[in-house]
């Protein structure tokens, strides 16, 4: 079909100004229409029994954010002989800008860490994993959700969080897993996240924060079994502006979907306490 070219001025003797006027106004209102469907249809989670959306069920990041937040290539594992196994998976990043703004004496440390980050990283030592790295692990968590608070329970190490959504409280000491207040905004689960202390890492690169972390973190509902995550990180011993991670969290649809044991300790112990084992006497 072909079309009508109305701003001819042969199209404008036949049909005049106030004809293409309408139909520029038509126009503008479809759009509009169009605009307001597409806002209307934003997804709206299913209600627990206080009214704010459910994030109940049992979700896991399905990405490579764990050994490197920013994006990487592929590369040779810890274990040449192993050959692919234990290998680092490429991946796009979930970094804001892909560039994590460490100053200046920071980023030497951060070379340094990746550098050896097979003795020194927590995770090796089944260390608890901190904010927001708990999120990203290469295991699942359970979302529990009550009124006054909201539980979090990791498959790693068997790490647990309570998420306080009462009157925001301070920490009382500075511990692995922090301090969380959490409130709602709108569809967004919105938790605060403070008194972590500094020895946990973002990741195996070996990005990692000081004692004066600050996390800010975003759970939105995309659909029923899909979470956004967003993550605000602030730390001016380390950083020299804040920065952010996104990335989506996907729901377990097992029919017997549950967390399991993963208490690692018992493997680290030759690693952590080898050294020590009483040596018999010739």
């Amino acid at each position: 079909m072909t079309a009508i070219n109305l701003g001819k001025p042969s199209m404008r003797r036949c049909f005049g100004d106030s004809v293409i006027a309408g139909v520029a106004l038509i126009g503008v209102f479809s759009l509009a229409a169009m605009s307001a469907a597409g806002q209307a249809q934003a997804y709206r989670a299913p209600r627990t029994a206080d009214g704010k959306p459910n994030l109940n069920g049992i979700w896991q990041a399905l990405i490579s954010a764990n050994w490197d937040l920013e994006g990487h290539a592929a590369a040779a594992g810890p274990a040449p002989s192993l050959g692919a196994v234990f290998t680092k998976p490429p991946g796009l990043g979930v970094v804001e800008g892909d560039e994590i703004p460490y100053l200046p004496a920071a980023a030497a440390k951060k070379k340094a860490n990746q550098a050896n980050w097979v003795t020194l990283d927590p995770e090796v030592k089944c260390y608890l994993p901190g904010v927001p790295r708990a999120t990203y692990l290469p295991y699942p968590f359970q979302i529990v959700q009550s009124q006054k608070v909201i539980l979090i329970s990791y498959e790693y190490a068997g790490a647990v969080r309570t998420i306080n959504m009462e009157a925001p409280t301070k920490a009382p000491a500075d511990s692995w897993m922090g301090w969380s207040n959490g409130r709602w905004e709108g569809e967004t689960l919105v938790v605060d996240v403070t008194g972590q202390n500094e020895d946990t890492w973002l990741d195996r690169a070996g990005n990692f924060h000081s004692d004066v972390l600050h996390v800010v973190e975003r759970y939105t509902p995309r659909s029923a079994d899909i979470l956004d995550y967003e993550a605000t990180i602030e730390d001016p011993k380390v950083f020299s502006r804040p920065w952010k991670i996104s990335l989506p969290l996907y729901r377990h649809l097992e029919k017997n979907a549950r967390l399991l044991e993963y208490k690692c300790v018992e493997f680290t112990e030759e690693l952590l306490y080898g050294h020590l084992r009483k040596q018999p006497n010739n």
